[in-house]
């Protein structure tokens, strides 16, 4: 009996790799014989729109100036996508393997493009770009990526369809442009991959068209945008606009003849709205209109569609309220509380904002505090005086995930989230160490607890006090504490 014996010889490395080149020309030379109508006027002009992402950065303005917020998350996080695969690509891609551009005899010359590209051809930059952005734009929304993809996908076949790479080179570059997106994603989660904002759902009235529910808009937050937005899709809603120094008057009158107490505006509109609602015992519906949202950014409610969805349903959760009392003065926050530094800080931007903007008016009012030649803030903690340059009290734990900024994914905690700066030489740094550490460290420089009360005492006259993007004056004993569950809130259970 004789065994059958595999007398084939295994393929070498190269000539894998020869079998692959030779499959690589012959789908290049398969395109550049193919005719698609309308294919030789318009593709050469997209992969020309496409050089240095121009393309791009066009789409992502065009998404900014939507003014949804995640429009503009998702142009932010396309553009930082295609950052990383443009330097990924000039780095590593282009200077490691040193490949020829294909000839372009089989390309008929009206596809080729009037200036050829000099760089090697592996891999595609133009594709890892377009992919790159696309991916980082359906990371962040869906449909805004199924409307972006076409587009990318045209332009990687551009590059073939002119004739300046080969397939293999467009699928390399596309795959690690893919690549790209997902790593900025480790770095910066996208809003689906982030905890679940409140807590589970409570009962609040369920209104399908909106009847029931009074909201005040507060003019100076310019929000007529989304004010007319929230009456198509709440039609029997109430709305009534005013401006700021009427907004206390308009809510306690709204707050008389409503089942749902709304307000749009930013965090220190939304602070007033509360404490309105918390008097008449009535749930409340944020629509943010504001430059930062705070509150309504960690209740999950972005826009029109998420509180009008929450308000059809009847979604909503109990939250925590922060309360301040000292003297004669007291009042609720949501978001935070502070002395020192900040205060100070909050008051420069208020004055500077209307003439430079908000964003602008934040940097002039950070660089002219810190460089400002001033004393600590001098206090007293269990009978001891301490120098600080900061105190900041949060209505629940702020939490980092990645690089981005603290948030909160627990509004019922029932902590507040204690961060002191010590006083010393250089605030600047001290404030820049104390950022840098975190919540729940201890050093040198920087504090950080979570109580459920805190009592300051020996506070001197005429310092401030910041609550919510307001700024009061307080002296003596300043006390801290949390009302748990005091107030309900609309959110929408899920993320869209």
């Amino acid at each position: 009996m004789t065994a059958d014996v595999d007398l084939t010889v295994p393929e070498s490395g190269h000539a894998l790799r020869d079998r692959l080149l030779a499959l690589d020309c012959r789908l290049f030379e398969a395109v550049a014989a193919r005719h698609w109508p309308g294919a030789d006027p318009f593709l050469p002009r997209l992969s020309h729109s496409a050089n240095h992402g121009v393309l791009w950065f066009g789409t992502a303005a065009a998404l900014a100036a939507t003014r949804s917020p995640r429009a503009r998350r998702a142009a932010v996080r396309g553009i930082a996508s295609l950052a990383l695969a443009s330097a990924t690509i000039n780095t590593l891609g282009k200077r490691s393997v040193r490949r020829p551009r294909p000839l372009l005899d089989a390309v008929p010359l009206i596809r080729q493009l009037k200036r050829q590209p000099i760089t090697t051809s592996f891999p595609s930059g133009h594709s890892a770009s377009a992919a790159a952005f696309a991916m980082g734009v359906a990371l962040e929304s869906r449909s805004l990526g199924s409307a972006v993809a076409p587009v990318a996908a045209a332009v990687a076949l551009s590059r073939v369809y002119t004739g300046v790479h080969f397939p293999s080179d467009v699928l390399a570059g596309a795959a690690l442009g893919a690549g790209a997106a997902f790593a900025v994603r480790g770095l910066v989660p996208t809003r689906d991959q982030l905890p679940p904002p409140g807590r589970p759902r409570v009962d609040a009235p369920a209104l399908p068209d909106g009847q029931g529910l009074v909201l005040v808009a507060n003019r100076a937050a310019a929000t007529s945008d989304r004010v007319r937005a929230l009456a198509v899709a709440l039609p029997l809603a109430e709305v009534v606009v005013c401006e700021a120094a009427d907004l206390s008057a308009e809510l306690e009158k709204a707050a008389a003849r409503a089942q749902v107490l709304g307000v749009c505006g930013g965090d220190g509109t939304v602070n007033a709205a509360a404490e309105v609602a918390l008097r008449h015992t009535l749930p409340l519906a944020v629509l943010p209109g504001g430059t930062l949202n705070h509150f309504a950014q960690d209740l999950g409610v972005e826009d029109v569609r998420d509180l009008s969805r929450a308000v059809r349903q009847g979604d909503a959760v109990r939250v925590d309220v922060g309360y301040f009392s000292t003297g004669d003065r007291e009042g609720c926050f949501l978001n935070t509380c502070s002395l020192g530094v900040y205060p100070e800080l909050v008051r420069e931007r208020d004055r500077w904002s209307k003439r430079i903007g908000p964003w602008p008016a934040g940097v002039v009012a950070a660089v002219r505090v810190l460089r400002a030649d001033r004393h600590p803030l001098r206090a007293e903690f269990g009978g001891r005086e301490r120098p600080l340059w900061l105190l900041f009290a949060g209505n629940g734990m702020y939490r980092r995930m990645g690089l981005t900024p603290g948030r909160r994914f627990d509004l019922a905690d029932g902590r507040l989230d204690v961060r002191v700066v010590h006083g010393g030489r250089v605030p600047a740094v001290r404030l820049l160490a104390a950022a840098v550490a975190g919540p729940l460290t201890r050093s040198p420089v920087h504090a950080a607890v979570r109580v459920g009360k805190l009592r300051v005492e020996g506070v001197e006259p005429g310092t401030l006090l910041a609550y919510d993007g307001e700024v009061t004056t307080v002296e003596g004993e300043v006390t801290l504490e949390k009302l748990p569950e005091a107030l309900t809130v609309y959110r929408p259970l899920t993320h869209r």
